[in-house]
């Protein structure tokens, strides 16, 4: 058994008990065949299948947990009638009771099919819950073999306090809230006009940005006296939730007000510093969020996925089109076009990136139409997968774009990508200490003269 997943495949059989009854096991290696870390495997097993009861608080829960207790404040609920479905069994539920679930790290939506004798600001502890996504948010989930129970002495905040916006940075807001407040730069802004319930609306789009990071933003109210390079103070803002990650959203409740003078001189950020590009994370530190904007990461190209290279695209949805035809539009006649789903590692994990045609054309050094001769004079639909794998693998990289967390590990979708030559050297010497190299200058200066310049063929 490979020592370095030998602690984990310990740990899942604690928790789960045996693994190969339950085919876990399988799971857990087909988890590492797609190149997923070892403790990502782990955790996305964990979640899926649950095991003993785990006490979590609302900032642990994500999508498909199972047998997990929590304790919380209700901050809203209600029941709603269900009607019965022809052919449901007749001693199916006929009321679904919703609501919000607060404790002092967030809070999150539920449903439960049990009778809830609760109200507004009660505080509840619910056993052996789960977890599922709805409409991008996590929900928590209440079923028949649920366990509800008030509890007299929580501990938690009153609800007075619980259920106040909290003001976060934006590199601290996530899926575990509803509504927040933040001090941050308008990095970009634009408006356009939309259709809402049939009437023509006005909309304003941008990015915000602070010390810890960037977050997309969207206002459905006018923003006097807001431009690019406006420090602002945002109250009550909705957040919404989109492949794991949040955006804020600006409504008429929303309060935006200017911070300057000796204020704005406080803060830990200015325009000037936040409109830097950002400097590369360690993929361990982007796998520990379910969705990141706007960030910037390095790494050696480990392997070139299948589904690289020329594909045709439904002229309809632009989906991928399998065998002629679309999975929504069915039979269509698909446009060329060219991508690449590549593997990077940085020593601290892995994540897929995917690359558009635009990308795709510049870090293979070949145009979509060049590629095209090759397949056609090679008679293989293969030729150009081969020709990227051999091209690509074992270079290093680095990409800036958005990350998304699934089950597989990190999904990455790059929107730049460079070859960052200023930093070969840096790296160099740190392979040679590693590998407890004596005679490090030479070697850097033979290797970084060999490797300076080198760019996108």
């Amino acid at each position: 058994m490979d020592e370095k997943i030998a602690p984990h495949l310990e740990e899942l059989t604690r928790a789960l008990g045996d693994l190969e009854k339950s085919g876990i096991r399988a799971e857990f290696e087909k988890l590492l065949a797609f190149r997923v870390p070892p403790e990502v495997a782990k955790e996305s097993i964990l979640r899926k299948f649950g095991g003993k009861q785990r006490v979590l608080k609302v900032k642990d829960l994500s999508a498909n947990l199972k047998g997990f207790e929590i304790t919380g404040r209700v901050l809203d609920i209600g029941e709603k009638a269900i009607r019965p479905q022809e052919g449901a069994p007749q001693d199916r539920p006929s009321r679904l009771y919703t609501g919000v679930l607060a404790d002092e790290t967030g809070s999150v939506m539920f449903s439960s099919w049990k009778v809830l004798h609760c109200s507004v600001g009660d505080a509840i502890n619910v056993r052996n819950a789960y977890t599922r996504l709805w409409q991008n948010r996590v929900k928590l989930s209440i079923g028949e073999q649920s366990t509800v129970s008030k509890v007299p002495d929580s501990g938690l905040p009153p609800i007075s306090e619980i259920s106040k916006s909290p003001t976060k940075k934006l590199l601290e807001v996530g899926a575990a809230d509803f509504s927040v407040g933040t001090i941050a730069c308008v990095l970009q802004l634009s408006h356009r006009e939309v259709m809402v319930r049939g009437k023509q609306s006005r909309v304003i789009s941008g990015v915000l940005a602070d010390e810890t990071g960037r977050l997309p933003f969207t206002a459905w109210t006018e923003l006097p006296g807001v431009d690019i390079g406006s420090i602002v103070r945002i109250e009550e803002a909705q957040v919404r939730m989109f492949r794991g990650m949040p955006s804020v959203n600006i409504l008429s409740g929303t309060k935006v007000s200017p911070v300057g003078g000796e204020e704005a001189k406080k803060l830990a950020f200015t325009f000037d510093s936040v409109r830097k590009d950002p400097s590369p994370l360690k993929i361990e530190d982007i796998a520990a969020r379910d969705g990141m904007f706007d960030i910037a990461a390095a790494g050696n190209v480990v392997s070139v996925r299948p589904g690289s290279g020329i594909i045709s695209r439904c002229p309809e949805c632009g989906r991928a089109v399998q065998k002629g035809s679309c999975r929504v539009h069915g039979k269509v006649e698909g446009i060329r076009d060219m991508r690449i789903k590549a593997v990077l590692d940085d020593g601290t994990g892995t994540m897929s990136v995917m690359f558009s045609r635009e990308l795709a054309e510049i870090i293979y050094g070949k145009t979509l139409e060049e590629a095209e001769e090759l397949m056609f004079s090679d008679i293989s639909k293969d030729a150009v997968y081969e020709d990227l794998r051999r091209i690509l693998t074992g270079r290093y990289l680095a990409v800036r774009g958005n990350s998304s967390l699934n089950e597989y590990g990190i999904s990455f979708v790059a929107e730049s990508a460079w070859v960052p030559e200023d930093d070969l050297a840096v790296r160099v010497v740190e392979l040679l200490h590693r590998l407890g190299s004596d005679e490090t200058d030479g070697q850097v200066r033979e290797i970084a003269g060999s490797e300076g310049g080198e760019g996108f063929a």
